[in-house]
This record gives structure tokens, C-alpha cells and sequence, in this order.
């Protein structure tokens, strides 16, 4: 049976970001389910993906960006129905490190600088990035248009997303695959190389100038690293 391949968006983005990579992975055969991630706490939007796949027939290639990559690690582990893993400008934690944690573990972030924080009364905020900072923090090499569209559309997230830590690390059992951009402002490339060494990738490939909308940017490059990893897994 063929893979599906089940794409997870992180942080400031929605769905739509995945628009490029679904097209192309579509004009391959490939079937895609795109996840609205709910970007509110890595313990529920972990349950809600592993809902998700629950509801998939057949083996899955499951890719997620940025936060995503936290949450699609939480989810695929002990599932032997996920392939392959592969992290698209994304963190790849081990039990017991979380995003924020990871995104400050090597210098070269500069987000925390570009957010807004709304109050939720629960004691915790949402985190956006600023329309004025979205173009130069999040997404560089994306024409400044469609980069005011997606700061438009950004979803927020909620800060415990990023404090929380991971409970399970499902790169130890399932092969992964890495794209790195060499330009992300917001997980530095040297966090991102440090994650995929660990997790003893199969295949890094590294994109000079791309930023951490690698997936808008460089929509070509992606489905073929997630082709690659259909292939091989």
C-alpha cells in the first residue's frame, strides 16, 4: 500500500503553508493530509495527531515543521504505522527538552525580539510575530506579498507549546530525514545540524539563503526529500 504522507505545521503558520509541497507530492501519486495543528499545549496537539493517524489507512510518512517537529515526535512514537520522519527546518527533541529549550541551545535566534504576547486568562499568552517583523524573522526569501498574506494568516501559538517538554523520542526507532535552512532566524542551522547528527539521519541536505518558510520558499526541495524518505523507509 502506498504511503501517506501526513504534513504537521508549526508555530505562526497554518496548512496552507505545506500549498507548494502538496501540489508536487500530489503530481507524484502521493495521497496528503495536511493537519491543523492546534498549537496549544505539545501534550494535546501530540493527541490530536496520533487521533489523526489513527484515522489513515496504511503505512505514513509523517513531516513536520518547526514546532511541528515536536509534536509529530511525540505522536509517532510507539506507532509502528509511521515509516519515516522527516523535519523540515523543525526540532527533533529527545524526552525531556523542549522547543524553547532547544531554539536557545545554540546562539543565532532572534524571535524572541519579534513577538507579541495576548493574555488568555489562564495564566498563559499567545505568541504571534509581529506583521512588521514577519517578512525579515520568518520568511525572508518569500516574495514580501505573499509574506504579508501569511503574516496575515499566521496562527498563533500558545506559550506553553514551546515550554512544555517532550515525553518520547521517536527518531531512536524510526529513520529521519532533515532539510536544514542555512538562513532560519528563528532555530538556528547549528541547533538543526546538532538534532539530526543525534538522531542519526539518513539524509541532511542544507539550502544556502533559505529561510525558516523553507516549506513556501522551497516547496520543490521539500517534496523531494519527503519522496526521498517514501522511497527508502
Amino acid at each position: 500500500m502506498t504511503e501517506t504522507v501526513v504534513l504537521v505545521h508549526g508555530a505562526f503558520a497554518e496548512s496552507a503553508s505545506w500549498n507548494g509541497v502538496i501540489a508536487r507530492l500530489r503530481e507524484q501519486g502521493r495521497r496528503v493530509v495536511a493537519v491543523a495543528n492546534p498549537l496549544r499545549s505539545l501534550a494535546g496537539d501530540a493527541e490530536y495527531l496520533r487521533r489523526v493517524l489513527s484515522g489513515i489507512d496504511g503505512p505514513v510518512v509523517l513531516a513536520g515543521h518547526s514546532y511541528g517537529g515536536m509534536v509529530a515526535t511525540e505522536a509517532a512514537a510507539g506507532n509502528p504505522q509511521v515509516k519515516a520522519l522527516v523535519y523540515v527546518a523543525a526540532f527533533a527533541p529527545e524526552a525531556g527538552e523542549s522547543a524553547l529549550g532547544l531554539s536557545g541551545k545554540y546562539p543565532g535566534s532572534t524571535l524572541g525580539g519579534t513577538l507579541d504576547s495576548v493574555p488568555l486568562g489562564d495564566g498563559s499568552n499567545d505568541l504571534s510575530i509581529r506583521p512588521d517583523e514577519f517578512h525579515g524573522q520568518f520568511a525572508a526569501d518569500v516574495p514580501a506579498d505573499e509574506a504579508a498574506l501569511m503574516a496575515a494568516t499566521q496562527r498563533p501559538v500558545r506559550d506553553v507549546a514551546l515550554s512544555q517538554e517532550a515525553t518520547n523520542t521517536a527518531w531512536r526507532d524510526i529513520p529521519s530525514w532533515f532539510l536544514i535552512p542555512l538562513a532560519d532566524k528563528n532555530i538556528p542551522a547549528a541547533a538543526q545540524r546538532f538534532m539530526a547528527e543525534r538522531a542519526g539521519a539518513r539524509k541532511v541536505v542544507e539550502l544556502d539563503g533559505a529561510s525558516h518558510a523553507v516549506a513556501v520558499s522551497e516547496p520543490a526541495a521539500v517534496a523531494d526529500l519527503i519522496l526521498e524518505a517514501a522511497k527508502s523507509a
